[in-house]
Order: C-alpha cells, then sequence, then structure tokens
C-alpha cells in the first residue's frame, strides 16, 4: 500500500509541475494536469475516465481535451468494441515541440505582420501626400524603416518554423546529443 502511495505522489509531483509549465504556455493548468494523467496512463482515456480521475467538470475536461487536441499534444484513437472517444498522448514530444510552437508563433506572426503591413501603406500614403508636413512625413518614415526591419525579423521567424516542420533543425541540433 505504501508503495502504491509512493508511486502517486511521485506521479502526482509531475503532473503538477507539468502543469505549472503549461500555464507558461498560455494552457490552461487543468490542461496541463490532464495532459500529465495520459502520460501516465497505461491505456487510452475517455472524458468520463479523466472527469473521474481529475475531478474536472465536463465543460473543463471537453475544454482541456480540445485545447490539447488543437495542439497536436493528444490524439483520439479508436479500440474495437469502445464507442466513447478515446484520448492518449502523442508519444512524439519532439513533434508535439515543433507543432506548438509552429502553431503558437505562426499566429502571432501572422497577426503582427498583417498589422505592420497595412501601418506601413498608411503611413506611405502619409509620405507620398504632397499636404503632409515635413515633421509628420519624417516621423511616417522613421516608422516605416522601423517596421520594416520587423518585418525582416518576421521572416526569419517563419524560416524557423519552416525548419520546425521540415525537421531541418534536426540537422543543426540532433535529438541525440554527440557522445564525445
Amino acid at each position: 500500500m505504501k508503495d502504491n502511495e509512493t508511486l502517486n505522489k511521485t506521479r502526482n509531483v509531475v503532473i503538477d509541475a507539468i502543469a505549472q509549465n503549461m500555464n507558461l504556455y498560455g494552457i490552461t493548468p487543468s490542461a496541463g494536469r490532464l495532459y500529465g494523467l495520459l502520460f501516465f496512463s497505461d491505456k487510452p482515456l475517455t472524458l468520463d475516465d479523466m472527469k473521474e480521475e481529475l475531478g474536472m467538470s465536463k465543460t473543463s475536461m471537453s475544454n482541456s481535451v480540445r485545447s490539447l487536441l488543437d495542439l497536436n499534444m493528444v490524439e483520439k484513437v479508436w479500440v474495437k468494441g469502445e464507442r466513447k472517444d478515446l484520448y492518449t498522448i502523442k508519444e512524439d514530444w519532439y513533434q508535439c515541440f515543433f507543432d506548438f510552437f509552429s502553431i503558437k508563433w505562426r499566429t502571432a506572426i501572422t497577426t503582427n505582420s498583417s498589422a505592420m503591413e497595412k501601418s506601413i501603406a498608411h503611413l506611405q500614403e502619409l509620405v507620398d501626400d504632397p499636404d503632409t508636413s515635413d515633421e509628420i512625413r519624417e516621423h511616417a518614415q522613421k516608422d516605416i524603416k522601423k517596421l520594416e526591419e520587423r518585418m525582416e525579423y518576421y521572416e526569419w521567424q517563419n524560416r524557423l518554423i519552416d525548419s520546425f516542420e521540415t525537421r531541418e533543425i534536426l540537422n543543426f541540433i540532433p535529438i541525440e546529443k554527440d557522445k564525445e
């Protein structure tokens, strides 16, 4: 009995750490606990299994699973004879890392780039307008330069994300550390 208690305590320490760390990445602690539960599970779990184990509401459980599915961290699996949806973690943690950051970064890049492109167009109109004062024109030109430099950064970030998606990054930082 004491061994089982020790096993559960050590698992809970890891699950709590995962929940805290996922919170840093914008994932709710409840989704982090759910991920930790699935990590230690020897079999795929239903929403009811997870709800019973974690004591979460059905809505919270459903939202957490959906969030983890959207980030490609868990997957729905099929088991013969089982009518309910079953879930398990994706075992390739490297791919989960690539997927998570690719999804999050692409969203941020798209949002920021779109706003900057629109701003550059409006600022260029100011620069081209003969009625714009020299002072405003000068500020607009400086802003355009800053925004264009930032756009170069986003282009670099897109190439980095591409290297995650193609796994080309592993040519530079292999999964297994070279043994010397």
